[in-house]
């Protein structure tokens, strides 16, 4: 077996799906999703700690995040860190971290 690059991830989504369209007919969904993990600090009590992960899906995923998901809904995803960097309006160099997404699973209710 050989490494890859391999993320699973599960937790809820942020806000609604933005989807964009390109000229050539392709589509992107792009959404935020929330993880959380828990743990005990020094003096007993249980902390709960939120991490936010950008998603980014293509082709059919993004045609089921466009029609199955909500603000809320809870996922699960499969899918590769992605990293990419721009030039702003101001000319400085921005860094953006990524998830894209290949498989994508919903869980919950509804």
């Amino acid at each position: 077996m050989s490494l890859r690059n391999k993320v699973t991830l599960v937790g809820y989504t942020g806000k609604e799906v933005e989807m964009i369209s390109f000229e050539n007919g392709n589509v992107k969904a792009a959404v935020s999703l929330a993880t959380s993990d828990y743990y005990t600090n020094a003096k007993g009590d249980k902390v709960e700690e939120t991490q936010w992960h950008s998603l980014v899906a293509f082709g059919k995923a993004a045609e089921i995040f466009q029609k199955y998901v909500t603000k809320g809904k809870e996922i699960a995803v499969e899918g590769k860190l992605s990293y990419r960097s721009y030039d702003d309006k101001d000319g400085i160099k921005r860094y953006i971290t990524e998830i894209k997404v290949d498989e994508i699973l919903l869980l919950g209710g509804k």
